[in-house]
């Protein structure tokens, strides 16, 4: 057994330690730089767990904490793809937060048809999940997005919703706008120490959708803080678009209002497409990249954001370029996160280093 903090590393990337990484850097600035990571690849490949142990000081597990895996049957949990992850935090002393109670997505059929028998069966598996997975992870996980978006995209989004202010998912149908309540409730019960995060997306940057879910979101926010609905932090995602305006005055007034209300704000799942007339140039694509990762985050650091993830490190693997809804038309890979496909670093990673460091 390892002792926390000692990795084995292949020869072959010995070299790559000589500068610090991202979250050391970090840490002596008092920010937390992470990132969200795949079990099935710390095991599967040597570069990616090399990568996770020198960049980054926290994990979030890209897909092993949602509904679908955690409890593909009623009643059948099935903890081991989370498990690889713990463990691996526990030899590499790195904390892990968790991702994501509830969500619209990720749902097996059993629970999409349990939410539409009606409120008292919905509550009553709401709860079993939310226990069951609080308890387990209990002694090392300290912070869950307990709600992940739960605000419906307004008019002008890239997915606008038909009406309302809330996402309309089996949740809301099943139990109303008081599942979101629900949830924080069933959440501080299980773990009354737990930092309890609602996570959401699509209000960073400077058009007119992102200013109307702001409202949105800020509306819900200060409605369950001033009902004393348990709640402790606000994530904002971070899925960066290039073609889509960034105004740095924007993003800190934002920051400073939900702080205003005792809450943390954390950057949860950064990471940047790329889209418009993209130069064929790398260098050129990168440089516009970094750009943008320094704006944004440099803003974030600055408004007092102590926490920072981005989705995923490499290029290699990264949901900018295996979904077909976010890929390129011409079939580029998007180069929006620090590492490049070959682990390399990018001005990328220049860019998260002095924002992260205030440099």
């Amino acid at each position: 057994m390892l002792a926390p903090g000692a990795l084995a590393l292949p020869a072959g990337a010995l070299a790559q330690q000589a500068q610090p990484g991202l979250g050391e850097l970090a840490r002596a600035s008092g920010v937390t730089f992470g990132a969200a990571v795949q079990g099935g690849l710390l095991r599967q490949d040597a570069d990616y767990a090399v990568a996770f142990a020198r960049e980054a000081a926290i994990v979030v597990p890209e897909y092993e904490g949602k509904w679908g895996t955690l409890q593909p049957q009623e009643g059948r949990f099935n903890s081991a793809a989370l498990d690889t992850i713990l463990a691996w935090g526990r030899r590499a002393g790195r904390p892990v937060r968790g991702h994501a109670l509830i969500w619209h997505q990720d749902m097996p059929d059993w629970t999409r048809q349990a939410l539409a028998e009606g409120p008292d069966r919905a509550g009553a598996v709401m709860a079993a999940h939310i226990g069951t997975i609080l308890e387990h992870t209990q002694p090392q996980i300290r912070d869950w997005d307990v709600v992940n978006e739960v605000v419906a995209d307004p008019p002008g989004s890239d997915t606008p919703q038909a009406s309302g202010e809330l996402r309309d998912t089996p949740w809301l149908r099943a139990l109303g706008p008081s599942y979101i309540e629900t949830a924080l409730k069933l959440a501080r019960e299980a773990d009354p120490t737990l930092r309890l995060t609602l996570n959401e997306y699509g209000i960073e940057e400077d058009t007119p959708a992102a200013a109307e879910k702001r409202r949105r979101l800020l509306a819900l926010v200060r409605d369950l803080v001033g009902r004393k609905v348990p709640l402790d932090a606000v994530g904002l995602q971070a899925h960066l678009q290039l073609v889509k305006p960034f105004n740095p005055a924007v993003l800190s007034g934002f920051i400073k209002e939900l702080q205003a209300l005792g809450l943390a704000v954390l950057i949860t799942e950064m990471d940047i497409r790329e889209g418009g007339e993209v130069p064929q140039d790398i260098a050129a694509r990168d440089a516009l990249v970094a750009e943008r990762a320094y704006a944004f985050v440099s803003t974030a650091v600055g408004a007092g954001v102590r926490t920072v993830l981005t989705w995923g490190l490499s290029d290699k693997y990264s949901w900018l370029a295996t979904d077909p809804d976010v890929a390129m038309p011409d079939k580029r890979p998007h180069r929006g996160l620090p590492l490049d496909a070959e682990w390399k670093r990018k001005p990328m990673w220049d860019a998260l280093a002095r924002a992260l460091t205030g440099r």
